[in-house]
C-alpha cells in the first residue's frame, strides 16, 4: 500500500483570490480516488507539525512572527499567497507535517511515501519566498538524521525553479546533497549554489532534461548512494506551464518519474515524494501530470 498524506485544508486554507492554483490539491486528490478504492494507495490526514521541528532549520524569530501573526508586510509580500486567511498557520503546519510524516514512514518501513503538497524549496533560514513559508524538505532531512540516523540524504529537486532555499540551508553540509534541475532564466533570479545545479535553457524539452537526469543517476548518484531520497516532483517543466519556460511533454514527465523510481527501487533506497509546482494553462495539464507522478510511484512500489 502506497501512503499519501493529504488534507482538504491544503486547498481550503488559501484565499480564493490568492495568485496560486489552490484547486490543484483537491483536483489531484479527486483524480486518485478510484485508485484509492482499488486499495493501491491510502490517504492519511496529517496532524499539525510540532512547532519545535521548525527550529531545526529556521530562525526562532521568524518562526515566532509567523506563528503569532506578527510577520512584517515585506516578508508576507515576499512569500505571496496573499490575501492570507485565518487558517494560514494551521494549513502551513499541517502541510509541512505531511512531508515529515511521509519521511518518518519510509525511515521506519522503507519503500515510498508522498505528500500531496509540499516541496517548499524557496523557504530560507529567516524568510519565505515564492509561495514557500517553511522548507519541508529541509526539516524532513533533519528529522531523518536526528531521529533515524540517516547519514546521507539526497534532495533531488526536479521542479523547473531552482531549489534556492534548500541550497542555502545546506551550503557546506556534506551530509545532505542538494541537486536541482531547473530553467536558468526563471525565478528565482538570484540563484544559490546547490551541490549540483543542472541548468536548462529556455525551451528545453524531453531529450535535454532526460539525458542529464540519466547521467546523474547512473554516474554521480550511483557512486555515492544516499540513505534517503527526498524527491521534489514539480511538474512545472511542462510546455503548457505558464511559469515554466521549458517544453517537456507528459510522456517526458512520466519517463522522468520512472527513472527516479527505478533508481530508488534498484538500490532499495527509501523515497519521499512532494508535489512541487504546477501552473498549467489549462490547469488540467498539471493535474494530470501530478496524478501520473503519484500513480507511477505506487506502481513502482507495489
Amino acid at each position: 500500500m502506497f501512503p499519501i498524506w493529504y488534507a482538504p485544508i491544503y486547498t481550503d486554507g488559501l484565499d480564493p483570490e490568492a495568485r496560486f492554483p489552490r484547486e490543484r490539491y483537491r483536483l489531484v486528490h479527486s483524480g486518485l480516488a478510484e485508485w484509492e478504492r482499488s486499495k493501491q494507495l491510502s490517504f492519511v490526514e496529517p496532524e499539525p507539525l510540532d512547532t519545535d521541528l521548525l527550529r531545526l532549520i529556521h530562525e526562532e524569530g521568524y518562526c515566532e512572527d509567523f506563528l503569532n501573526g506578527t510577520l512584517s508586510a515585506e516578508k508576507k509580500r515576499r512569500i505571496g499567497l496573499r490575501p492570507w486567511t485565518e487558517a494560514i498557520v494551521e494549513r502551513t503546519l499541517i502541510l509541512t507535517n505531511g512531508t515529515v510524516s511521509a519521511t518518518r514512514h519510509v525511515c521506519e518501513q522503507g519503500g515510498f511515501a508522498a505528500n500531496l503538497g509540499g516541496g517548499t524549496h524557496h523557504a530560507y533560514y529567516d524568510f519565505g519566498s515564492g509561495y514557500c513559508i517553511f522548507n519541508d524538505l529541509a526539516i524532513s532531512a533533519r528529522v531523518a538524521q536526528r531521529d533515524y540516523g540517516r547519514k546521507r540524504i539526497l534532495i533531488l529537486d526536479l521542479d523547473v525553479h531552482q531549489g534556492d532555499g534548500t541550497a542555502a540551508l545546506f551550503e557546506g553540509d556534506p551530509t545532505v546533497e542538494t541537486v536541482s534541475f531547473h530553467c536558468g532564466k526563471n525565478f528565482p533570479f538570484r540563484k544559490m549554489v546547490s551541490d549540483l545545479d543542472v541548468v536548462l535553457e529556455e525551451g528545453a524539452g524531453d531529450s535535454a532534461f532526460l539525458s542529464r537526469l540519466e547521467q546523474f543517476l547512473s554516474e554521480r548518484a550511483a557512486r555515492a548512494l544516499p540513505d534517503l531520497i527526498l524527491f521534489q516532483g514539480g511538474v512545472d517543466g511542462l510546455a503548457t506551464d505558464r511559469l515554466g519556460h521549458l517544453a517537456m511533454t507528459g510522456a517526458g514527465m512520466r519517463t522522468r518519474n520512472a527513472l527516479v523510481f527505478e533508481f530508488a527501487c534498484a538500490h532499495e533506497i527509501p523515497l519521499v515524494i512532494t508535489m512541487g509546482g504546477g501552473y498549467g494553462e489549462p490547469i488540467a495539464t498539471s493535474v494530470e501530470a501530478h496524478i501520473d507522478l503519484f500513480r507511477q510511484a505506487g506502481d513502482a512500489m507495489n
